[in-house]
């Protein structure tokens, strides 16, 4: 009896550690860098850091900034004189020719699929007008994205430079804005380009060094980087589902399987919650306000299955008047989402005179429509 009780005790203990150890290992994730995040790029929460917040050197996801700066210049389709200069940069290049010309958007997918200097050089000096002018451009368009821990010295990160630094979550937060754009997305997941080679008969053929967009499924783009200074550093970004993730490492021995672990444990972990829907609002208590206001935008937010109920909403109306509603108002408040009593996000209320009558227009043709359905039946 006490051999049956005995092992009765060690069955149950091993079936508890193999019913927790999914839910452990789930749970957590261990990364070789010595600076990680893992960020929603819908909503920018933060799923995963680590030191995130500290100043390092960059290497080459510094030509992130330079890749976007270069698209919204407009100019992708104008062709580029190439400087003598600009070909002696050191480092990895596409060996450009010095007074080739070369279309802007050709030294784009150099820069960012071979992380070629010579192109980030070729891009600054038509970009900016000389090396100093495009790296001014660059730490303006940091500040207009909050990048709060972020100095550019040169658009292509070599060590040459020694105020040149960034963080992680900085990196997240400018991969996020330039994922905003379609021409960036495009380029920054294109595993193969080619380009005219001016003194050869046959192209230049680029292959994409960001080796996840291989190793990994999900991977939608990216940006390796690598100095002496700054080892290891990379930037992937990831979709799976309606769920797209940005993760940024520095200083990273194995970084390919850092952004793999950081990846599987946002998709495993966490759910896309859409807290506000857009469009019309339906719970108001107030009269004035009834059928005459709506969200423009929806909202939604990663959460794990036990944040869910933590979820909450308030809406905040300025109190109407008769003569303000004269006045069709435009914004009349905000719905504020928090978690877990932490304001997350707020989201305009606006108000519109015609929700109603628009209602009122809908219901008269849905009347018309079920009245010949009627008469129909009646003939038959």
């Amino acid at each position: 009896m006490k051999r049956f009780v005995r092992l009765c005790t060690i069955f149950l203990a091993v079936s508890l550690i193999f019913v927790n150890f999914p839910q452990m290992t789930a749970a957590t994730v261990s990364v070789s860098a010595s600076s990680a995040v893992l960020m929603d790029q819908e909503s920018g929460r933060v799923l995963f850091g680590k030191d995130a917040h500290e100043k390092k050197r960059i290497a080459s996801i510094t030509k992130i900034m330079t890749a976007i700066l270069a698209i919204e210049s407009g100019k992708l389709e104008k062709m580029v004189q190439v400087s003598a200069k600009a070909t002696r940069a050191e480092g990895s290049s596409v060996y450009l020719k010095p007074n080739e010309k070369i279309k802007l958007e050709d030294l784009v997918y150099g820069l960012m699929l071979r992380s070629g200097n010579d192109t980030a050089e070729a891009i600054a000096e038509y970009v900016g007008g000389s090396l100093d002018g495009f790296v001014f451009l660059m730490n303006q368009k940091a500040k207009e994205i909050g990048m709060a821990n972020t100095n550019f010295g040169n658009p292509h990160g070599l060590d040459n430079f020694e105020d040149h630094y960034s963080t992680a979550y900085d990196m997240a937060l400018l991969t996020r804005y330039a994922m905003q754009n379609e021409t960036y997305r495009v380029i920054s997941g294109t595993k193969i380009h080619k380009a005219p080679n001016p003194e050869e008969k046959w192209d230049r053929v680029w292959r994409n060094k960001n080796r996840l967009l291989s190793k990994y499924k999900y991977t939608t783009g990216g940006k390796t980087g690598y100095t002496k200074r700054a080892k290891r550093t990379l930037v992937t970004t990831a979709t799976k589902g309606d769920m797209d993730l940005i993760s940024v490492t520095l200083n990273a021995p194995d970084d390919w399987n850092d952004h793999i672990s950081m990846f599987e444990y946002g998709f495993q972990n966490y759910d896309l919650v859409e807290v506000i829907s857009k469009g019309k609002i339906d719970k108001v208590k107030d009269k004035s306000y009834q059928n005459h206001i709506f969200f423009k935008r929806s909202f939604t937010y990663p959460v794990k299955e036990e944040e869910k109920e933590l979820i909450s909403v308030k809406y905040k109306l300025i109190k109407p008047t008769k003569e303000w509603l004269k006045t069709n108002p435009e914004v009349v408040g905000k719905a504020i989402v928090y978690l877990d009593n932490r304001p997350i996000e707020d989201v305009s209320i606006f108000f519109k005179q015609e929700l109603k009558e628009e209602k009122k227009f809908t219901e008269y043709f849905k009347s018309i429509f079920l009245s010949i359905l009627s008469a129909g039946k009646t003939n038959g």
